[in-house]
This record gives structure tokens, C-alpha cells and sequence, in this order.
């Protein structure tokens, strides 16, 4: 029995996949190990986002061939996109697998081993002229309480900073039946929470012919009809796709968790539009208006870069204030990394790394006190907690999970609490981090 060890870097998509990679080698009768240990395979699911992207997927199979210099190293995904010729003259490589061919990796092993290489298909295709949503699947993961679900694939927004539209191509979506089987399998495993992904969320279902086109709306309505499944989130979503109709929807089901993650990037018009982002900082902020008016107190979250090409001093400070005014409750703050091969990277006035790190370390400053505001604004709420695994703090052991709205709870430690929706009121802060869940009961 071969022994095969993954790496996944980048995205929740790309986690997804190399999860399906996982399940299609243990079905192929591979044993699966440890990355850190001595394996025949290694395969790692790289990420091409950035430079560093780029940079630390080249170190991670460098790294796997100095494991075990026999080993046949395999380079999977966007990396394999955006630089697939250099990868096939790197020594520490033996395969490369593209986007739209990981379901063929055991074949591709298979060719390999026999010393049939040279019967092997190009194994990297031009991602841009494909329709075909690649059918990877999994029916169980690692954690037992919430499963990330792909639903969508490809990307056609061209920010002027994101080199994906090159590495994973144009929008498709996998068909509402296949993911209801998919989901009825994991819940059948335990699961109660999925989260469904993918490149661009929002686009799920324009790729369909028109008598077939479906919307993420209408996904959503169709999953929500699955017996056992009790709770619902969403990907980042494009600020566009809130509407009054969609929101209103939303809050009649009662499995969605009303935690929304909208992407941002900037609060500053002049900024968004040299970013290529499709709607102005006045849009982004009716969405989240007409959110808190569907829902109540719900968790807003978002993506901000700072240091983007031309960025003034007075345009960050328009964003921050901007970001004051939203309040959001988590913000995943960026550092403008260059990509090659995108319009920003060949754009005036780019902002020096010291200017980044202050702005950067502003936001993130600013970040932690609105969170912090966020989570005291849900004490004495009553609230529903999947509980996820042992928690210590101050030599206490808990069991900690989040509320539908994301936020860390905990409980006194009880054998048994793992995968159980625990509900009750919230109480004191246990850190700044962290709500005490005072239980009423549990199910």
C-alpha cells in the first residue's frame, strides 16, 4: 500500500478540493499520512493569490521532495495555472495537475508508476476555455460539526489586483442536485452546519442555459429542505447580490445564520474604482442597511486592503471612517501584495511597505475594538451554540463553539457535547475573545 500526504494552501475552495483529492486516493486503496511524515506521494494544492502565494507553494514542494527525495511530488491547482512551463522544469516536481484535472489524479498516479509517461495527457488545460465544472466530491471531513461546501467555481469580476479569472477561469456552477446529495450524505455523517463556497459566491448559476438558470438564492431554498441540516452560512458574497428581496428571503428560513461576509477592499469611491470593484462605498453601505433590517443585530464581516496603488493618506483616512461607520463586527485586514501579471502591479504611486504596516496596524487596532464591541452588544441575548471540540482557559477545561452569528462561546466541559447545539443566554466576556454561554438546554 502506497502512502500518499497532502498540503493544501490558500482558499476554503482549495481546502474543499484537496479534502475530494484525499477521499479519491483512500478510495484507490492509498494509505494517507501526515504531511510531516516519510510518504510516496505528496500533493501539494497550491495557491497563486499573490507572490508570496506563489513563493511559499514552491518552498512546500521543495520541501516534500528534501522529505523524501523518492517520493513523486505532485503540484496541483492555481499555482500549476499561473506558471505550469516553470513548474515542469522544476526538479522537485514530478507532475503538475491543473484546475478542472484533480479528478483524474489517480489516474495520472497510476500512469506514473507504470513508467507510462509518455501515454500521459496534458494534465493542464486552458482554464479560461472551459464550461465544465469540475465534479469533485467528499462525503466526510475532518471536523464533525461543519462541513465547507464548493458550489461554484471561476471568477469573471477582473479586480485590477487578482490574478484568479487567469487560474481558475470563468464562472461555473455545480448543478442544485449534486449539492443536495452531497450535503444529505454529510448530514447523515453528523454534520448540522454546512457553508457553502467558491470562488465568486455570488455568480452561482448565471453560467446556466437560460431556461435552467438558477440563482445562489435559489440554492439556498433548496437546502434549506434538507431534513437533519440546521444551519446555513454563506461564503463571501459580492455586495451586489444583497437586495431587499434576497435579505427578506434570507430571514424567513430559519437555518441561515445571519452572518454575512460582503467583501470591501476599500471605503473610498476613487480607490474602488481603480480596483475594478463594481459598486461604489454608498451601495456597500445600503446592503448592509438593508441587512440590519432584516435581521436583527447581525454579524457583518469583511475584507479591507490597504496600500493600494495610489492610496493617499487622505483616501485611507476616508476609509477609515468609513469602516467606523459600517461597524463591522471582523475584519480580515491585507497588505497590498504586487501580483504579477495583473494592472495593478503596473501602476504609478505604489505605497512603500513602511506606509502599509502603519495603516495596516490601524485598521487592525480598529478591528479588535469593534469586534470586541460586537460581541458585548450579544450578552443577554439568547443564543444557539454548535459546540466543536475541548476548550482550556486559566485552567478550566470548556467545550467552545460559535453562535449562529460566529461568535465563540463556551460551556463547562460535559463528555458527549461535541456536534450538540447547546442553547441558552450569553453572559460575561470569558476573554475579549470569547462569550460564557449560560445553558437552558440542549438538543
Amino acid at each position: 500500500m502506497r502512502k500518499a500526504a497532502l498540503h493544501n494552501l490558500g482558499c476554503k475552495v482549495n481546502s474543499y478540493e484537496t479534502e475530494a483529492m484525499q477521499q479519491l486516493l483512500e478510495h484507490a486503496g492509498y494509505e494517507i499520512v501526515p504531511f510531516t511524515e516519510e510518504a510516496d506521494v505528496y500533493i501539494i494544492n497550491t495557491c497563486s493569490v499573490t507572490n508570496m502565494a506563489d513563493r511559499k507553494s514552491r518552498q512546500m514542494l521543495h520541501r516534500a521532495k528534501n522529505m523524501n527525495p523518492d517520493a513523486v511530488v505532485v503540484a496541483a491547482g492555481c499555482y500549476v495555472q499561473a506558471a505550469g512551463e516553470e513548474l515542469k522544469k522544476d526538479e522537485a516536481v514530478d507532475l503538475v495537475i491543473g484546475n478542472n484535472k484533480k479528478t483524474e489524479l489517480v489516474t495520472i498516479l497510476e500512469d506514473y508508476f507504470a513508467d507510462r509517461e509518455e501515454e500521459l495527457e496534458e494534465t493542464i488545460i486552458d482554464i479560461r476555455g472551459t464550461r465544465e465544472y469540475e465534479g469533485l466530491s467528499i462525503d466526510k471531513i475532518a471536523d464533525h460539526t461543519r462541513a465547507f461546501i464548493k458550489v461554484q467555481d471561476g471568477c469573471s469580476q477582473f479586480c485590477s489586483y487578482c490574478i484568479i479569472p487567469f487560474t481558475r477561469g470563468q464562472v461555473r456552477s455545480r448543478r442544485p442536485e449534486e449539492v443536495a446529495e452531497e450535503i444529505k450524505r454529510l448530514v447523515a455523517s453528523g454534520f448540522q452546519e454546512v457553508v457553502l463556497t467558491g470562488i465568486h459566491l455570488s455568480s452561482y448559476g448565471k453560467d446556466f442555459i437560460e431556461e435552467e438558470r438558477l440563482t445562489l438564492l435559489d440554492l439556498i431554498v433548496r437546502i434549506h429542505e434538507i431534513e437533519g441540516l440546521e444551519r446555513i452560512r454563506m461564503g463571501s458574497l459580492e455586495p451586489r447580490i444583497v437586495t431587499e428581496e434576497f435579505a427578506s428571503t434570507l430571514s424567513s428560513l430559519h437555518k441561515i445564520c445571519p452572518h454575512f461576509h460582503l467583501s470591501l477592499q476599500s471605503g473610498c469611491d476613487s480607490t474602488l474604482k481603480r480596483m475594478n470593484r463594481h459598486y461604489t462605498a454608498e451601495e456597500y453601505f445600503n446592503c448592509c442597511r438593508i441587512l440590519r433590517k432584516a435581521f436583527h443585530n447581525p454579524a457583518i464581516t469583511t475584507d479591507v486592503i490597504v496600500g493600494f496603488p495610489g492610496e493617499t493618506e487622505e483616501e485611507f483616512l476616508i476609509t477609515r471612517e468609513y469602516l467606523e461607520k459600517i461597524h463591522f463586527y471582523e475584519m480580515h485586514v491585507f497588505k497590498y501584495s504586487k501580483r504579477n501579471g495583473t494592472r495593478a502591479a503596473q501602476m504609478p504611486d505604489q505605497v512603500p511597505e513602511s506606509v502599509k504596516s502603519i495603516r495596516s496596524n490601524e485598521l487592525l487596532k480598529l478591528e479588535k475594538e469593534m469586534s470586541l464591541a460586537y460581541r458585548k452588544s450579544c450578552i443577554g441575548s439568547r443564543a444557539q451554540v454548535l459546540m466543536e471540540e475541548a476548550y482550556e482557559c486559566n485552567g478550566t477545561t470548556y467545550m467552545i463553539g460559535h453562535t449562529r452569528e460566529y461568535v465563540k462561546a463556551v460551556v463547562p466541559y460535559e463528555e458527549g457535547l461535541k456536534g450538540k447545539i447547546v442553547e441558552g443566554t450569553l453572559g460575561e466576556m470569558l476573554t475579549d475573545e470569547i462569550v460564557f454561554l449560560n445553558i437552558n438546554g440542549q438538543n
